[in-house]
């Protein structure tokens, strides 16, 4: 909601514990709720916007006002619901598909035209090639120096620099090949080439009816 043109996909999972005819019926509740939340949040924003434009001394407002005003015009597009069954592998790739066909779409992704530098694909294979060699931890976890000087050892990569390797990592997050924390102090020299390691240790970590699972035990 604070992020300029965004576009979101919704997924409904555990289709398989649900009945075929309750599928629909959960995908229209959870839309139907999804865009009345949005309606809330911009009669809250007008609200708020009003009451600042309406104070004795408004000028006091004017940082407040600026922040609301941006957060209304930042667009936001909900797709409909996909609902799939993740135990199905056949399920995934549907999810897959469509999340492709959206992203290709150009009225929802206008810069899906622009054209990557070479270098980009070149640095990508080259951490795809690094992520699965013998050699590289489990965890997938490297410093970020270490994986520049990885890099250059590649004869085509010689001449890669810091900046722009952080510029091309940062398109990698968004992708999702790499995990990147840069904005987390404490994270920023460390690149995580497994993301799926990450997923591992979260779903050690925060687990459904945890309290109910710890309590249970005697």
């Amino acid at each position: 909601m604070r992020v300029p043109n965004s576009v979101v996909l919704p997924v409904g999972t555990h289709v398989d514990c649900c009945r075929e005819e309750e599928v629909e019926e959960k995908r229209r509740d959870i839309m139907a709720k999804i865009m009345a939340m949005l309606a809330e949040r911009k009669s809250n924003l007008a609200h708020f916007i009003g009451n600042l434009e309406g104070s004795e001394e408004p000028e006091f407002y004017v940082d407040q006002w600026e922040r609301l005003k941006e957060m209304e015009s930042c667009t936001l597009t909900i797709l409909n619901l996909v609902a799939v069954n993740c135990m199905d592998h056949r399920e995934i790739k549907k999810l897959e598909a469509a999340i492709l066909e959206h992203v290709k779409n150009e009225e929802l992704f206008p810069e899906v035209i622009r054209v990557l530098p070479p270098i980009y694909r070149q640095v990508e294979a080259a951490i795809v090639d690094i992520a699965q060699s013998e050699e590289m931890a489990d965890h997938g976890m490297m410093d970020l120096q270490y994986l520049l000087s990885k890099l250059s050892q590649c004869k085509h990569l010689a001449g890669l620099g810091r900046q722009l390797l952080q510029d091309i990592l940062r398109y990698l997050h968004r992708i999702g090949l790499v995990v990147w924390y840069e904005e987390i102090e404490h994270m920023e020299s460390t690149v995580f080439l497994q993301p799926t390691f990450l997923i591992t240790m979260f779903k050690l970590l925060v687990r459904y009816r945890l309290v109910q699972q710890l309590e249970s035990i005697s």
